[in-house]
């Protein structure tokens, strides 16, 4: 296996943003009968989640949390050398998305800054990313934003290469700060298998299929096998490999694709779910948002002085999935932002 290892590198910071618009199943579900949508709810573990007004995007929650860490004092504008932005829902076809956050944060010239096209294993691509970009050079902090908007698929507007999954969505953004700090560790190990590219896709409106149908199809029981299959073999291998067990770790935080999937994999590793948080009955699968937003809910409101030992896995669209080891001061782990602000680029509409 591919291991990463970054010395000295820390979570300074995390924070969670979601809009002020809840809804439930119920109201998401007003079609189908109470039969249905309890046997949803049992599957998927998913209540409820939180849609971005209309002229939300995702940058715009990520820019939210981002803001969040500023105010708290974390960070500076100046100090930031790299900022990478993991989303699926950007603004704009080109330029990357990263470079109208780079604007709005008010980022030096001296600064790293591009858009991965990642999904629910992007918390770690990109985790991975920043902290290799700064093991490499003389950078103190960087900044990983990540977030999509998948539930505004469900808008009569956006119904263009719709999913059959797109009920499982809610909307959210967040960032987390990295800094050198003597004594830290981020290990990580990522995987990829391009012969399932098919499965989570959404092949119309770009460039090779430019228009398409309504609505597409997902290959949900391939993603199904593969996330039993493989993410539990990862996991295990990545823990021998850093000549650890599982109760070295305070959490296992792992990507929220759906209630069933969370209890398989724990089930597959032997690991109690005390210490599998869940965040999907609130927010729905937020993407590569739902690690940190997960991590926000459950130690958001708390004023512990306590450093975790964290695992992490996410895994889904590409096919892609990874693990990853990282340290975090419950402290700096801050409340979530309800937010519907937007920003307005001056373009019309």
């Amino acid at each position: 296996m591919i291991l990463n290892s970054f010395n000295d590198i820390v979570f300074s910071a995390m924070a969670a943003a979601v809009s002020n618009k809840y809804t439930t199943i119920e109201e998401s579900m007003n079609y189908a009968d109470n039969k249905e949508i309890e046997k949803f709810k049992k599957m998927t573990g998913i209540l409820g989640r939180y849609d971005v007004t209309e002229k939300q995007t995702s940058s715009d929650l990520c820019f939210a949390a981002a803001n969040n860490i500023c105010a708290k004092g974390k960070y500076v504008g100046d100090d930031i050398g790299v900022l990478i932005y993991v989303t699926q829902t950007p603004d704009y076809r080109t330029p990357s998305t990263a470079y109208a956050l780079h604007q709005r944060l008010s980022l030096p010239n001296d600064c790293i800054c591009f858009d991965v096209n990642l999904g629910c294993s992007g918390f770690v691509y990109g985790s991975t990313l920043v902290a290799s970009l700064m093991a490499t050079s003389n950078i103190q902090k960087g900044l990983l934003l990540i977030g999509d908007t998948n539930a505004k698929e469900r808008l009569p507007k956006n119904k263009t290469n719709t999913t059959n999954t797109s009920m499982l969505f809610g909307d959210a953004g967040a960032a987390v700060l990295f800094e050198k700090r003597n004594g830290c560790q981020i290990k990580s190990s990522l995987r990829s298998d391009g012969t399932g590219f098919k499965a989570l896709m959404k092949p119309y409106g770009a460039w090779r299929h430019p228009t398409g149908p309504e609505r597409v199809p997902s290959d949900d029981i391939a993603v199904f096998n593969f996330t039993l299959n493989e993410v539990p073999d990862l996991i295990k291998d990545f823990i021998l490999h850093e000549g650890k067990t599982i109760d070295d770790y305070d959490q296992m935080v792992l990507h929220q694709a759906n209630l069933y999937i969370i209890k398989q994999i724990a089930k597959r590793l032997n690991i109690p779910m005390e210490k599998v948080p869940t965040s999907l009955d609130k927010y729905g699968n937020t993407s590569g948002a739902s690690i940190p937003i997960t991590l926000v809910e459950k130690y958001g409101e708390s004023n512990e002085n306590k450093e975790l030992n964290l695992l992490m896995s996410g895994f889904g669209v590409g096919l892609s999935w990874g693990v990853m080891s990282a340290q975090i001061n419950v402290n700096d782990i801050l409340p979530l932002v309800h937010t519907d602000e937007y920003f307005d680029d001056g373009i019309a509409d």
